[in-house]
C-alpha cells in the first residue's frame, strides 16, 4: 500500500486509488484499464471502473437517511459498491451512469430540493385563502355592515386559514396514489413509468403530510387561546353588563342537536389530530425504520385515509346546516370551509371506489404483476412459433 501526500492509495494486488476529487479520479482513469478509482468516503463520493475500460460508478452517502446514491457504466463496478454499502447498513439507489457523478457532488449543497414543491403549494394556497377569507370577513363588514374587525386578521383569520390548508394538503397526499390505481387500471399493467409530474407528486408526499401537520399544529394552539382573547372576553362581559342594566335575563335553551353536534365536532377533531400525529411520527426515519413494509403500508396508508376522512367529517360538521343561511355566501361567494372539503371529498369517493371488490380484485393482480395484454415480446414469440 502506498499513499501519496494528495491523498491517492494504491492496493495491491489490483490497483485501486482514492482520490479527494472527481476530476483527479477521471485523470487516474486514462493511466490503466485495470484501475478502479475510489473517491475518498469522507467526502462521501466514491468512484470505481472495472477491467473492460475507462468504467465507473459513483456513490453519494447521505449519512442522515441512509440512502446511498450509485452511478457508473459498468454493471460489475456497481454491484461491488452495493454490496460493501448493503454491508456497511446503507441503502442502495442506482442513479444511471458515471456522467451522473458530477451532479452528486451537488446534491449537499442543495436546499430544501425535496421541499421546494410543497411549501410552494402550501404558500399559494395560504395566500389564496388568506385575502379571500379577508374580503369575505373583512372587507365585507366594513362595507356592508361599517364595521372595523381588522383585529380578527391576526388570530381568527388565521385559524381559518390554517385548517383550511391543512386539510387541502393532507388530501393533496393521497390524490396521486388515487390517480396512480386508475391509471394502472386504464394501462392493465404495472410495469409502464408513470408521467413525470405524477411521480415527482408522489415523491414529495411526505413533505405535504408534514406540511400539514404543521398547519394543524397552528390550528390546534390558536384554537387554545380563543377563550384569552381580549375581544371574546369583551363580548362575554359586555353581555353580562348589560343584561344587569336591563334587568332582565336572556333565555338559553338546551337543544340535543346542537350538543350533538358541537361534541361531535370536537371529538373528530381531536381524534383527527392524533392520527395527524402518529402519521407524521412514523414518517420519522428513526421510528418509520422500526416498522415492516406491512406495518409502514397499514399506517401511511390505512390509517391515512382515515385521518382524511375523520378530518374531512370534522369540517362537515362545522358547517352543519350553514349552507342553507342565505347569510352565509357573503357577496355570493362560498365559505372558505365549503372550498376545502371539494378536494378531500373528491379523494375519499375515487378511493371507496377503488375499495370496491370488482375494482380492487383487478388493481390487486395488476400489482402483483399481471398484464391485460400480452407483453410485446411475447406476442412476437407467439407469433414466430404459430409461423
Amino acid at each position: 500500500m502506498v499513499r501519496t501526500p494528495n491523498g491517492i492509495t494504491y492496493l495491491a494486488p489490483y490497483v485501486n486509488i482514492v482520490c479527494m476529487c472527481f476530476d483527479i479520479a477521471v485523470y487516474f482513469q486514462g493511466f490503466h484499464p485495470e484501475m478502479t478509482v475510489w473517491r475518498s468516503t469522507k467526502t462521501r463520493v466514491i468512484l470505481s471502473t472495472d477491467t473492460v475500460g475507462v468504467r465507473g460508478a459513483a456513490m453519494h452517502n447521505i449519512l442522515e437517511t441512509g440512502l446511498v446514491y450509485l452511478c457508473g457504466n459498468s454493471a460489475k463496478a456497481k454491484q461491488a459498491v452495493g454490496e460493501m454499502a448493503t454491508k456497511l447498513g446503507l441503502t442502495v439507489l442506482d442513479r444511471g451512469s458515471l456522467s451522473a457523478a458530477r451532479e452528486l457532488e451537488d446534491f449537499p449543497l442543495r436546499l430544501f430540493q425535496e421541499w421546494r414543491l410543497p411549501l410552494l403549494v402550501a404558500i399559494g394556497l395560504i395566500a389564496f385563502f388568506f385575502f379571500y377569507l379577508l374580503i369575505r370577513d373583512v372587507i365585507y363588514a366594513a362595507v356592508e355592515q361599517d364595521k372595523n374587525i381588522s383585529y380578527r386578521i391576526m388570530i381568527s383569520l388565521a385559524n381559518k386559514v390554517f385548517p383550511i390548508v391543512s386539510l387541502i394538503m393532507l388530501s393533496l397526499c393521497y390524490l396521486p396514489g388515487v390517480i396512480a390505481a386508475f391509471l394502472q387500471l386504464y394501462r392493465g399493467t404495472k410495469y409502464r413509468r408513470f408521467p413525470d409530474w405524477l411521480d415527482r407528486w408522489m415523491l414529495c408526499r411526505k413533505q405535504m403530510g408534514l406540511v400539514a401537520l404543521g398547519l394543524a399544529f397552528l390550528h390546534a394552539i390558536y384554537t387554545f387561546i380563543i377563550p384569552i382573547r381580549y375581544a371574546v372576553r369583551h363580548k362575554l362581559i359586555s353581555t353580562v353588563v348589560n343584561e344587569m342594566k336591563n334587568n332582565k335575563t336572556t333565555p338559553f335553551y338546551f337543544d340535543d342537536t346542537e350538543a350533538w353536534g358541537t361534541d361531535s365536532f370536537y371529538v373528530l377533531g381531536i381524534l383527527g389530530f392524533f392520527l395527524y400525529v402518529l402519521l407524521g411520527l412514523t414518517s420519522l426515519p428513526s421510528v418509520g425504520g422500526t416498522l415492516s413494509w406491512r406495518e409502514f403500508s397499514f399506517v401511511q396508508s390505512k390509517l391515512g385515509h382515515l385521518t382524511l376522512f375523520i378530518c374531512t367529517a370534522h369540517g362537515y360538521i362545522y358547517g352543519w346546516n350553514k349552507f342553507l343561511r342565505p347569510s352565509t355566501y357573503k357577496w355570493y361567494t362560498p365559505p372558505g370551509y365549503m372550498l376545502c372539503l371539494i378536494v378531500p371529498s373528491i379523494v375519499l369517493v375515487l378511493k371507496f371506489l377503488i375499495l370496491l371488490p370488482c375494482v380492487d380484485r383487478t388493481l390487486t393482480r395488476i400489482r402483483q404483476g399481471w398484464e391485460r395484454t400480452e407483453p410485446k415480446e411475447e406476442m412476437v414469440m407467439t407469433k414466430a412459433t404459430n409461423l
